[in-house]
């Protein structure tokens, strides 16, 4: 069914309760964020994925939208913010609540269940209403998005370092899982040889004793072969159809088996095969895994009007395009001016109608000072990965990837909002801003 209506706001009231409204602080920078941001929005937007007298009232858009900004405007866990929720009073108005609740406002995993009923078309609805609050504050002019810095950055995984022996070991062990799952009896495990293998191969390779270590990785992989090819037996034998889940881990790691050092598009986790190795040339990390991620900040303040994961590591000219659409589609304005780094040369990948300057051009003026503002992206970067959960990605799969990004992107421009705020309500105001908000009188 159709979620339920938040309660904030009802005439019906209770008698031995007070309203969170008369106990909290009007002048708090999330109690002016809560009532910054239009939320019947959303109600209108993702009501069509919900079907009329079916089933149980679905939670209330605001709860799941509010618990999901919060997720990421303080670094939190699906957990932690739930468990927050019941905690804190200022988290509990955000999320649309008229009293103060003394439970949990739902399971953890129906945040899960709701970001895939959502999807990632779904969630770009979410950076669009923190774009659109920051200008209805006056935060964010329109004109400033017509100004705009790209970058790519890449998105990790939650992922362990995939070295060949710990990836033949990791196949092996769901190999053995999902054999005992579906009831196939194998002729050895080798889960004790296996795990004692994978110390050794660690150990030697940390002495710099590589013979050794190349000797116990090719333990490993023999092992791996051993179980698949047991498995492939028994099921012939047996005459029936292989289980869908038990075929497709065949098949991953019998990829893994054979992929060779030289290879592409090698397969990097068995739970995540959407992970892809990507070299951006840093001195301390010469390879991460995970996906690339395309960032657009506002060249004068950096709000993040467009941000998204891209699969299959495309080359940074190549991205450009989509992310001027992007910014387009979210924010209604069309960036007239992109200032970027040398990775996107190459005039024949650049959008129509749109000026792009690249690092280290000679320019003159004002065009100077902007190409010299485009490295105010880069911090930005470092805050997405540090404060709003980027550094490591947790959500499964590569609508995960997506899904995760644009949260990124709203729980930076919210806590841009906060400081906002904050500032108005101390009096410690940029003159620039030229903001008019409507607060309350302190008491």
């Amino acid at each position: 069914m159709r979620p339920e209506k938040s309660a904030q706001g009802e005439a019906q009231g209770d008698l031995y309760q007070r309203r969170l409204s008369t106990l909290l602080d009007e002048r708090h920078p999330l109690y002016v964020l809560g009532e910054a941001i239009d939320w019947e929005f959303f109600e209108r937007e993702f009501g069509s994925l919900y079907v009329e007298r079916k089933g149980r009232p679905g939670l209330p858009m605001r709860l799941l939208v509010g618990l999901h900004y919060l997720k990421h405007l303080y670094d939190v866990s699906d957990e932690r913010v739930v468990a927050g929720f019941v905690e804190n009073p200022y988290w509990q108005y955000f999320c649309g609540e008229e009293f103060f609740v003394h439970e949990l406002p739902c399971d953890p995993t129906s945040l899960v269940k709701w970001r895939q009923r959502i999807g990632p078309g779904g969630m770009e609805n979410l950076l669009q209403e923190t774009i659109a609050a920051a200008q209805r504050q006056q935060a964010l002019k329109p004109s400033e998005i017509r100004r705009v810095n790209v970058d790519t950055t890449v998105q990790e995984k939650a992922i362990a370092f995939p070295t060949d022996a710990r990836l033949y070991h990791k196949a092996r062990c769901v190999l053995v899982r999902e054999a005992k799952r579906v009831g196939i009896d194998l002729r050895q495990s080798y889960r004790r040889v296996g795990k004692r293998a994978l110390q050794k191969q660690g150990r030697y390779a940390h002495a710099q004793q590589l013979r050794r270590a190349r000797k116990e990785t090719r333990k490993l992989r023999t092992y791996l072969g051993r179980v698949m090819r047991d498995i492939q037996r028994k099921a012939a034998a047996s005459g029936t159809e292989l289980d869908p889940q038990l075929s497709q881990y065949l098949e991953r790691a019998a990829r893994i088996y054979r992929q060779q050092r030289a290879d592409k598009h090698k397969l990097y986790s068995m739970q995540a095969p959407e992970v892809e190795c990507i070299s951006k040339g840093k001195e301390h990390k010469k390879y991460e895994f995970g996906c690339k991620v395309s960032v657009v900040t506002t060249s004068k303040r950096s709000w993040v009007v467009g941000i998204a994961a891209l699969h299959g590591n495309p080359y940074d000219g190549h991205t450009l395009k989509a992310a001027c659409a992007q910014v387009e589609k979210i924010t209604g304005v069309k960036p007239a001016e992109a200032f970027v780094d040398k990775g996107y040369r190459g005039a024949q990948h650049h959008p129509e109608n749109v000026a792009v300057y690249i690092s280290g051009r000679k320019l003159s003026g004002p065009l100077k000072r902007l190409l010299r503002r485009r490295s105010a992206i880069e911090p930005v970067i470092g805050h997405l990965k540090q404060d709003h959960r980027m550094t490591r990605n947790f959500l499964h799969g590569a609508d995960g990837d997506r899904i995760n990004a644009l949260l990124v992107g709203c729980g930076f421009n919210l806590r841009k909002l906060l400081r906002v705020f904050f500032w108005l309500i101390f009096g410690w105001a940029d003159p620039t801003l030229e903001i008019e908000l409507a607060l309350p009188a302190a008491p």
